[in-house]
């Protein structure tokens, strides 16, 4: 009996200790866990190495790497805040728990706690537009302040309460220009706000109403809520999670490997076409015996980069079979009204310019052709219309002119170095590249050269 006592309370004491041990270890483990946060959602979606940075006392940045490997996953804990800022085109802070939107002091504030340490430096700017590398524009793109609000703060009280998410962005920058409407806002927005399903409300900064009103069926389709200028908005805002900036990954494209749900250009051009009620979603496909004869449109330009014997290159599309169309693409046409138009094509062809940024209204499997100025200037073009094209699934030819092409052999004699060293201007910066080899050239096409070309959309119509 005395054995089985003693016995009996070796086992007890080992049993305390553990279980001792055992919350100890928990007390420890939640601690690090809540000190380096979860991964957000976006960061989930992703599947890549993301970036969650927490503002230190001293006003700095620290980041580390998360990748899917090591995130928990059966954590359910967010970050108050996180930001991705390390990328080359925006920043986006993305704040949870409690956030107050006071548009009219320029701030969004939420409320701190002991994951955070923000105690000494509490504000953190973010301009959010997404063209981070471009220091001349993002001069003019209004700072909105970051701000938590500790236990000794008393947090302005919330006029409107909202159980989805806001996302903060700027119609500032180039807007206006409808390749920049495209590549700086639109696509960016779809990026960061299609994963709601229209559960997400804007507040726009530097709000343009007449942006606003261009762009409305395609804003109303990512969003069911009123749109709410946020220079002019007196009331506190408060939601349960807040997106400032918006994510851009390149010129005019999307990587779907970084987006929420795979989202790709592809879904986009989807988008566009519910948004603007477009009857095509295919190209006319010539091998099924179809009847109609595929349409050509010709994208006109009236200053820079005009096709200027447009009239013999329209005789060629005719000859090889092609119903063809000359429009311009003028700020006064609706929107709505060119992208119906546009969407009646099956090839659509145009000097590198803003107006080639309708290609997301053409059907799948339609043909877009691109004419390069001459300047060394094929990445530029492949990189703005080419691979978005692709990524749409229309099919993608690229024809540069040559010198004679060119009506800078009017300007330049054909030693200079226009001709000579294109890549020497290029060194030249944006300003003297863009004055010489987009302003002040215009296209004189070599319709035998360029005729195999049209030859070719048929081919890939079939």
């Amino acid at each position: 009996m005395v054995y089985q006592i003693k016995w009996s309370r070796s086992v007890g004491k080992i049993i305390t200790s553990l279980l001792v041990s055992y919350f100890l270890f928990s007390l420890v483990y939640f601690y690090i866990s809540a000190s380096s946060g979860s991964s957000t959602s976006h960061e989930r979606s992703a599947g890549l190495n993301m970036q969650t940075s927490s503002i230190l006392g001293d006003g700095h940045i620290i980041s580390e790497n998360i990748g899917r490997e090591n995130m928990n996953k059966n954590s359910k804990a967010t970050p108050k805040l996180s930001c991705h800022i390390t990328d080359f085109r925006s920043e986006v802070c993305e704040i949870y728990s409690n956030v107050r939107v006071h548009g009219s002091s320029s701030s969004i504030l939420f409320t701190s706690d002991k994951t955070i340490n923000l105690e000494a430096n509490k504000t953190w700017k973010i301009r959010p537009y997404p063209r981070k590398f471009d220091a001349f524009v993002m001069k003019k793109i209004r700072a909105l302040a970051i701000r938590p609000l500790d236990a000794s703060t008393e947090a302005p009280k919330c006029n409107r309460h909202h159980n989805i998410t806001a996302v903060v962005f700027s119609t500032r920058g180039y807007l206006g220009n409808f390749f920049h409407d495209f590549s700086d806002v639109l696509i960016p927005l779809f990026i960061t706000s299609r994963q709601f399903e229209g559960e997400v409300q804007f507040f726009i900064a530097d709000m343009q109403l007449w942006w606003i009103e261009k762009h409305r069926r395609v804003l109303n389709q990512l969003s069911n809520y009123a749109i709410i200028d946020f220079n002019k908005e007196n009331k506190v805002h408060c939601y349960p999670r807040v997106i400032v900036g918006l994510y851009s990954h390149d010129e005019f494209t999307i990587d779907p490997s970084r987006t929420p749900n795979n989202y790709s250009m592809a879904d986009f051009a989807r988008l566009m076409r519910k948004a603007y009620s477009l009857e095509r979603d295919f190209a006319v496909n010539l091998a099924e015996g179809s009847k109609r004869k595929p349409r050509l449109l010709i994208i006109a330009r009236n200053h820079t980069r005009r096709i200027i014997n447009v009239g013999a290159v329209v005789d060629a599309g005719e000859e090889l079979g092609f119903e063809v169309v000359v429009r311009e693409s003028s700020l006064h046409t609706s929107v709505g009204e060119f992208a119906r138009m546009v969407n009646s094509f099956d090839v659509m062809m145009g000097v590198h310019g803003a107006g080639l940024t309708h290609e997301v209204f053409l059907p799948t499997n339609a043909v877009l052709i691109q004419i390069v100025p001459f300047g060394n200037l094929e990445a530029l073009s492949e990189l703005d219309f080419g691979k978005a094209a692709a990524d749409m699934m229309l099919k993608y030819l690229q024809y540069s002119i040559s010198e004679e092409e060119s009506t800078l052999i009017d300007i330049y004699p054909r030693d200079h170095v226009v001709f000579r060293d294109p890549l020497s201007v290029h060194r030249q910066g944006w300003a003297t590249l863009g004055k010489i080899y987009l302003r002040q050239q215009s296209v004189k096409l070599n319709v035998t050269r360029f005729k195999p070309f049209l030859a070719r959309a048929l081919e890939l119509l079939t």
